[in-house]
């Protein structure tokens, strides 16, 4: 096998990173269009974007009506304002919806057709996308480093998973102080989000010598600084290795794929309105259980990374103990299972098919280290709906 490894042209990295915006964006085009929402209005990032950018000589107007996860419909709004203020280059600023939305107009905005369209590369972009500069504000999803976007089809109510070339920003300013205004919730999600892609780069099939480095040091970085990270805001160093490993994840997952915590999320998030990083964490230590025969040395080999002492143990007990670990954080990070969150138990178990069809139909379940049938999915949904990270749950293999 060929190993490859894509990423953004230019990464920035570092505090005070956000500071290079109006130089890297005058190098891609002249006039912005900054996607972003009201939330990072409010924290005066956008404003502060748009002065550096005025004074590198860039002109920019906005959009900024993404509210939680990205819908087609929030792309097809940004696109319009694209076309109708003759952008040639985006900044999408933010966390995961932004840069996601901000993707998908990117490749819109030069190949045209409806984002569905590319779903499972039914379409394929042939032409460059609009210039982006990706910029998140959380330590999490790593979309700065992917080509991958999530959009959620309204129609259908799926959430849908495109990867292709074209999607990859041109640039990516990953400025850790950016993230010291996140909630703890929200550190929570999108530290264990990083962590979930970190892991499930390592486990897929698909993995190899370049993504195993990065998902390794990723996940020391996040073990290392997560629970700091969560309890002390303002602890800069932890926030500068959280924003670090979900870099590094990005990179890592982009070019291995993620596995099945992934395919089973994307689901619940369409469905229930859950937030991705939230999903992935309510899913990550049954996943792990369930796939645990089929891939306990890799396990151990992240056991090993994270924990002291493993001398004396098997590296199926270094596996089963690495699960157990990730139990106790999701504990800690107080994540809710499906039922804590909210959702009713009759109109979960209604969505059970369609779920796990939904599932089977992203591809990442393919890449998991044991694969489901569709039958299997509907068992691990359910035990995922009460799950009690205090105790050992899994289905019958």
């Amino acid at each position: 096998m060929v190993s490859v490894l894509q990423m953004p042209r230019t990464i920035l990295y570092g505090q005070h990173s956000f500071k290079k915006v109006g130089g890297e964006t005058s190098k891609l085009g002249n006039k912005a269009l900054i996607i972003s929402d009201r939330i990072m209005e409010k924290l005066m990032y956008v404003e502060e974007c748009q002065h550096h950018l005025t004074e590198a000589g860039v002109s920019s107007v906005m959009y900024l009506e993404i509210d939680s996860e990205p819908t087609d419909l929030f792309v097809y709004e940004a696109l319009e304002k694209l076309k109708a203020e003759f952008c040639n280059v985006i900044i999408g600023l933010g966390g995961g919806s932004c840069i996601d939305t901000a993707k998908a107009v990117a490749v819109l905005g030069t190949n045209g057709g409806s984002i569905s369209d590319y779903m499972n590369s039914r379409k394929i972009a042939q032409k460059s996308a609009v210039p982006l500069i990706a910029i998140p504000t959380t330590a999490g999803t790593g979309s700065e480093a992917t080509d991958v976007t999530i959009i959620t089809d309204t129609v259908q109510d799926i959430k849908m998973m495109i990867k292709q070339p074209a999607f990859m920003p041109a640039a990516a300013i990953v400025d850790p102080v950016l993230t010291i205004s996140s909630p703890k919730s929200i550190t929570a999600a999108t530290g264990i989000d990083a962590l979930t892609h970190a892991i499930e780069a390592y486990l897929s099939r698909r993995a190899h010598p370049f993504t195993d480095s990065l998902a390794l040091t990723a996940i020391g970085h996040i073990m290392e600084s997560i629970r700091d990270a969560y309890h002390d805001p303002q602890n800069i160093e932890a926030k500068k290795k959280m924003s670090l490993a979900a870099l590094q994840a990005g990179m890592a997952f982009s070019n291995s794929s993620v596995c099945l915590v992934h395919g089973m999320s994307r689901p619940i998030g369409a469905l229930f309105n859950v937030p991705h990083g939230i999903s992935n964490a309510m899913l990550l230590p049954a996943v792990l259980e369930y796939s645990l025969e089929a891939c306990y040395e890799r396990l151990a080999d992240i056991g090993d990374l994270i924990f002291n002492e493993t001398k004396g143990l098997t590296k199926r007990e270094t596996a089963q103990k690495l699960v157990e670990e990730m139990k106790a954080l999701c504990l800690e990070l107080d994540i809710p299972s499906l039922k804590g969150w909210g959702i009713k138990e009759e109109q979960f178990l209604k969505s059970l098919e369609k779920m796990a069809r939904d599932a089977l139909a992203s591809g990442s379940p393919g890449n998991n280290p044991r694969v489901p049938d569709e039958i299997e999915l509907m068992e691990l949904y359910k035990l995922c709906y009460d799950y009690q990270f205090t105790n050992s749950q899994t289905i019958k293999s």
